[in-house]
Protein backbone atom coordinates (compact mmCIF):
# COMPACT_ATOMS: atom_id res chain seq x y z
CA UNK A 1 0.00 0.00 0.00
CA UNK A 2 1.38 3.49 -0.81
CA UNK A 3 2.84 5.42 2.08
CA UNK A 4 0.39 8.21 3.07
CA UNK A 5 3.31 10.63 3.38
CA UNK A 6 6.08 11.24 0.82
CA UNK A 7 9.38 13.09 0.95
CA UNK A 8 10.09 15.44 -1.97
CA UNK A 9 12.97 17.76 -2.80
CA UNK A 10 12.30 21.49 -2.98
CA UNK A 11 13.91 24.88 -3.41
CA UNK A 12 13.15 27.47 -0.76
CA UNK A 13 13.39 31.21 -1.47
CA UNK A 14 13.42 33.44 1.59
CA UNK A 15 14.94 36.83 2.34
CA UNK A 16 16.32 37.00 -1.18
CA UNK A 17 18.31 33.78 -1.01
CA UNK A 18 17.79 30.19 -2.13
CA UNK A 19 18.30 26.94 -0.29
CA UNK A 20 17.55 23.32 -1.08
CA UNK A 21 15.92 20.85 1.27
CA UNK A 22 13.34 18.07 1.54
CA UNK A 23 9.73 18.34 2.68
CA UNK A 24 7.07 15.85 3.74
CA UNK A 25 3.80 16.05 1.77
CA UNK A 26 0.65 13.87 1.80
CA UNK A 27 0.05 11.27 -0.89
CA UNK A 28 -3.07 11.55 -3.05
CA UNK A 29 -4.44 8.43 -4.73
CA UNK A 30 -7.43 7.50 -6.89
CA UNK A 31 -9.77 5.33 -4.80
CA UNK A 32 -12.39 3.34 -6.71
CA UNK A 33 -15.35 1.99 -4.76
CA UNK A 34 -16.91 -1.00 -6.49
CA UNK A 35 -19.94 -3.08 -5.51
CA UNK A 36 -20.63 -6.52 -6.95
CA UNK A 37 -18.20 -5.95 -9.79
CA UNK A 38 -19.37 -2.47 -10.88
CA UNK A 39 -17.77 0.89 -10.14
CA UNK A 40 -19.94 3.24 -8.10
CA UNK A 41 -17.54 6.11 -7.42
CA UNK A 42 -13.94 7.18 -7.86
CA UNK A 43 -12.60 9.61 -5.27
CA UNK A 44 -9.17 11.11 -4.65
CA UNK A 45 -7.92 10.49 -1.14
CA UNK A 46 -5.18 9.50 1.28
CA UNK A 47 -4.22 5.79 1.06
CA UNK A 48 -4.71 5.04 4.76
CA UNK A 49 -7.56 3.45 6.77
CA UNK A 50 -9.16 2.37 3.50
CA UNK A 51 -11.37 -0.33 5.02
CA UNK A 52 -12.85 2.36 7.28
CA UNK A 53 -13.37 4.59 4.23
CA UNK A 54 -15.13 1.89 2.22
CA UNK A 55 -17.48 1.01 5.07
CA UNK A 56 -18.15 4.64 6.04
CA UNK A 57 -18.82 5.72 2.45
CA UNK A 58 -21.23 2.80 2.01
CA UNK A 59 -23.10 3.80 5.17
CA UNK A 60 -23.27 7.53 4.43
CA UNK A 61 -24.47 6.85 0.88
CA UNK A 62 -27.22 4.61 2.20
CA UNK A 63 -25.93 1.65 0.22
CA UNK A 64 -25.81 -0.42 3.41
CA UNK A 65 -27.32 0.05 6.87
CA UNK A 66 -24.66 -1.95 8.70
CA UNK A 67 -21.12 -3.21 8.05
CA UNK A 68 -22.67 -6.68 8.21
CA UNK A 69 -24.41 -5.97 4.87
CA UNK A 70 -20.98 -6.15 3.21
CA UNK A 71 -20.23 -9.80 2.49
CA UNK A 72 -16.58 -9.21 1.57
CA UNK A 73 -14.21 -6.27 1.11
CA UNK A 74 -10.90 -6.49 -0.74
CA UNK A 75 -8.38 -3.68 -1.07
CA UNK A 76 -6.59 -4.11 -4.39
CA UNK A 77 -3.62 -1.95 -5.32
CA UNK A 78 -3.48 -1.17 -9.03
CA UNK A 79 -0.88 0.64 -11.12
CA UNK A 80 -2.79 3.93 -11.10
CA UNK A 81 -4.84 3.73 -7.91
CA UNK A 82 -6.53 1.47 -5.37
CA UNK A 83 -9.79 -0.42 -5.81
CA UNK A 84 -12.02 -1.09 -2.82
CA UNK A 85 -13.95 -4.14 -4.00
CA UNK A 86 -17.10 -4.91 -2.04
CA UNK A 87 -19.63 -7.68 -2.48
CA UNK A 88 -22.99 -7.08 -0.85
CA UNK A 89 -25.50 -9.48 0.58
CA UNK A 90 -28.87 -10.26 -1.00
CA UNK A 91 -31.21 -7.31 -1.45
CA UNK A 92 -28.40 -4.79 -0.99
CA UNK A 93 -26.87 -5.95 -4.25
CA UNK A 94 -30.09 -5.17 -6.11
CA UNK A 95 -30.31 -1.73 -4.49
CA UNK A 96 -26.84 -0.70 -5.57
CA UNK A 97 -27.52 -1.80 -9.13
CA UNK A 98 -30.47 0.60 -9.22
CA UNK A 99 -28.53 3.50 -7.72
CA UNK A 100 -25.12 3.01 -9.34
CA UNK A 101 -23.57 6.13 -10.76
CA UNK A 102 -20.12 6.80 -12.13
CA UNK A 103 -18.45 9.81 -10.57
CA UNK A 104 -14.96 11.22 -10.71
CA UNK A 105 -14.53 13.08 -7.45
CA UNK A 106 -11.73 15.62 -7.04
CA UNK A 107 -10.12 15.92 -3.63
CA UNK A 108 -12.69 16.96 -1.03
CA UNK A 109 -15.62 16.43 -3.37
CA UNK A 110 -18.74 15.24 -1.63
CA UNK A 111 -21.55 15.27 -4.18
CA UNK A 112 -19.81 15.24 -7.57
CA UNK A 113 -21.72 13.42 -10.26
CA UNK A 114 -25.08 13.30 -8.54
CA UNK A 115 -27.57 13.57 -11.36
CA UNK A 116 -30.41 15.36 -9.61
CA UNK A 117 -30.75 18.40 -7.37
CA UNK A 118 -33.09 16.45 -5.10
CA UNK A 119 -30.38 13.87 -4.40
CA UNK A 120 -27.79 16.55 -3.61
CA UNK A 121 -30.00 18.20 -0.98
CA UNK A 122 -31.82 15.09 0.22
CA UNK A 123 -33.09 15.36 3.82
CA UNK A 124 -30.66 14.14 6.44
CA UNK A 125 -31.54 11.51 9.00
CA UNK A 126 -33.21 12.93 12.10
CA UNK A 127 -31.21 12.72 15.32
CA UNK A 128 -33.74 12.63 18.14
CA UNK A 129 -31.55 11.68 21.06
CA UNK A 130 -28.07 12.36 22.33
CA UNK A 131 -26.45 13.69 25.47
CA UNK A 132 -25.74 17.30 26.40
CA UNK A 133 -22.28 18.87 26.53
CA UNK A 134 -20.81 21.72 28.53
CA UNK A 135 -18.96 24.62 26.90
CA UNK A 136 -15.81 23.38 28.64
CA UNK A 137 -16.19 19.93 27.09
CA UNK A 138 -16.60 21.36 23.59
CA UNK A 139 -13.49 23.52 23.93
CA UNK A 140 -11.47 20.68 25.46
CA UNK A 141 -12.51 18.33 22.66
CA UNK A 142 -11.54 20.69 19.85
CA UNK A 143 -8.20 21.45 21.54
CA UNK A 144 -7.40 17.73 21.74
CA UNK A 145 -7.39 17.17 17.97
CA UNK A 146 -4.13 18.80 16.85
CA UNK A 147 -1.69 16.67 18.89
CA UNK A 148 -3.25 13.49 17.45
CA UNK A 149 -3.10 14.49 13.77
CA UNK A 150 0.00 12.52 12.88
CA UNK A 151 -0.08 13.16 9.13
CA UNK A 152 -0.94 16.82 9.53
CA UNK A 153 1.88 17.32 12.02
CA UNK A 154 4.26 16.10 9.31
CA UNK A 155 2.68 17.81 6.29
CA UNK A 156 0.26 20.58 7.40
CA UNK A 157 -1.93 19.55 4.49
CA UNK A 158 -4.73 17.18 5.59
CA UNK A 159 -8.11 17.34 7.31
CA UNK A 160 -9.23 15.33 10.32
CA UNK A 161 -12.52 14.03 11.66
CA UNK A 162 -12.66 12.77 15.24
CA UNK A 163 -15.13 11.36 17.75
CA UNK A 164 -15.06 12.50 21.40
CA UNK A 165 -16.96 11.30 24.45
CA UNK A 166 -16.89 12.66 28.01
CA UNK A 167 -15.77 9.32 29.41
CA UNK A 168 -12.97 8.53 26.95
CA UNK A 169 -11.96 11.74 25.22
CA UNK A 170 -11.04 11.36 21.55
CA UNK A 171 -11.82 7.72 20.87
CA UNK A 172 -11.04 7.76 17.17
CA UNK A 173 -9.46 10.15 14.67
CA UNK A 174 -9.06 9.77 10.92
CA UNK A 175 -7.15 11.96 8.44
CA UNK A 176 -7.40 12.53 4.70
CA UNK A 177 -6.65 15.16 2.08
CA UNK A 178 -10.42 15.23 1.54
CA UNK A 179 -12.61 16.38 4.42
CA UNK A 180 -15.52 14.19 3.31
CA UNK A 181 -13.20 11.19 3.15
CA UNK A 182 -11.96 11.83 6.67
CA UNK A 183 -15.53 11.84 7.97
CA UNK A 184 -16.41 8.68 6.04
CA UNK A 185 -13.33 6.97 7.50
CA UNK A 186 -14.44 7.99 10.98
CA UNK A 187 -17.97 6.70 10.37
CA UNK A 188 -16.60 3.39 9.12
CA UNK A 189 -14.28 2.96 12.09
CA UNK A 190 -17.06 3.66 14.61
CA UNK A 191 -19.52 1.36 12.86
CA UNK A 192 -17.10 -1.54 12.78
CA UNK A 193 -16.28 -1.02 16.46
CA UNK A 194 -20.04 -0.80 17.18
CA UNK A 195 -19.62 2.56 18.90
CA UNK A 196 -22.87 4.51 19.36
CA UNK A 197 -22.33 8.01 17.98
CA UNK A 198 -25.16 9.34 20.15
CA UNK A 199 -22.86 9.25 23.18
CA UNK A 200 -20.38 11.81 21.86
CA UNK A 201 -19.62 14.57 19.37
CA UNK A 202 -18.07 14.67 15.91
CA UNK A 203 -15.15 17.07 15.49
CA UNK A 204 -14.00 18.53 12.15
CA UNK A 205 -10.93 20.54 11.20
CA UNK A 206 -12.72 21.88 8.13
CA UNK A 207 -15.69 24.01 7.18
CA UNK A 208 -19.18 22.51 7.42
CA UNK A 209 -21.00 21.98 4.13
CA UNK A 210 -24.34 20.26 3.71
CA UNK A 211 -22.82 16.86 2.91
CA UNK A 212 -20.90 16.90 6.19
CA UNK A 213 -24.17 17.40 8.06
CA UNK A 214 -25.79 14.57 6.09
CA UNK A 215 -22.92 12.24 6.98
CA UNK A 216 -22.94 13.19 10.67
CA UNK A 217 -26.71 12.68 10.80
CA UNK A 218 -26.36 9.24 9.21
CA UNK A 219 -23.94 8.40 12.02
CA UNK A 220 -26.48 9.56 14.62
CA UNK A 221 -24.17 12.19 16.13
CA UNK A 222 -26.11 14.73 18.25
CA UNK A 223 -23.45 17.43 18.00
CA UNK A 224 -20.80 18.34 15.47
CA UNK A 225 -18.11 20.92 16.10
CA UNK A 226 -15.88 22.44 13.41
CA UNK A 227 -13.03 24.91 13.41
CA UNK A 228 -14.41 26.78 10.38
CA UNK A 229 -17.78 28.29 9.49
CA UNK A 230 -20.81 26.44 8.10
CA UNK A 231 -22.66 27.23 4.90
CA UNK A 232 -26.22 28.52 5.13
CA UNK A 233 -27.58 25.28 3.68
CA UNK A 234 -25.60 23.29 6.25
CA UNK A 235 -27.24 25.32 9.03
CA UNK A 236 -30.72 24.68 7.61
CA UNK A 237 -29.96 20.97 7.24
CA UNK A 238 -28.61 20.70 10.80
CA UNK A 239 -31.70 22.48 12.16
CA UNK A 240 -34.01 20.09 10.31
CA UNK A 241 -32.04 16.98 11.30
CA UNK A 242 -31.88 17.84 15.01
CA UNK A 243 -28.09 18.21 15.14
CA UNK A 244 -26.44 20.81 17.37
CA UNK A 245 -24.06 22.60 15.01
CA UNK A 246 -21.06 24.27 16.62
CA UNK A 247 -18.54 26.11 14.46
CA UNK A 248 -15.68 28.64 14.62
CA UNK A 249 -14.56 26.42 17.51
CA UNK A 250 -11.32 27.31 19.25
CA UNK A 251 -9.73 26.50 22.58
CA UNK A 252 -11.27 29.67 24.05
CA UNK A 253 -14.79 29.64 22.57
CA UNK A 254 -17.18 28.73 19.77
CA UNK A 255 -20.44 29.70 18.04
CA UNK A 256 -23.67 27.65 18.18
CA UNK A 257 -25.88 27.76 15.06
CA UNK A 258 -28.58 25.15 15.77
CA UNK A 259 -30.19 23.34 18.71
CA UNK A 260 -28.39 25.13 21.56
CA UNK A 261 -30.43 23.15 24.09
CA UNK A 262 -27.70 20.48 24.10
CA UNK A 263 -25.17 22.98 25.47
CA UNK A 264 -25.52 22.58 29.22
CA UNK A 265 -23.49 24.61 31.72
CA UNK A 266 -22.18 22.85 34.79
CA UNK A 267 -21.01 19.62 33.14
CA UNK A 268 -17.28 19.04 33.34
CA UNK A 269 -15.11 17.19 30.90
CA UNK A 270 -13.31 14.08 32.03
CA UNK A 271 -9.72 13.30 31.20
CA UNK A 272 -9.27 12.64 27.48
CA UNK A 273 -7.68 9.41 26.28
CA UNK A 274 -7.07 8.52 22.64
CA UNK A 275 -7.85 4.84 22.26
CA UNK A 276 -8.14 4.19 18.53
Amino acid sequence: MPNPVRTVDRQVWRDGSRSCSARLIPEETALALTYNGGTYAVMMGTPQNLRDFAVGFSLSEGIVQSPDDIDSLDIVELEDGIELRMWLKGSKAELVNERRRHIAGPTGCGVCGIDSIAEAVRPAAVVLEGRSFSPHEIMAAIAAIAPLQQINIETRAVHAAAFWTPARGIMCLREDVGRHNALDKLAGALAQAKVAAGEGMVLLTSRVSVEMVQKAAAMGAPLMSAVSAPTALAVRMAEASGITLVAIARADGFEVFTHPERIAAGVHAKEAAYVA
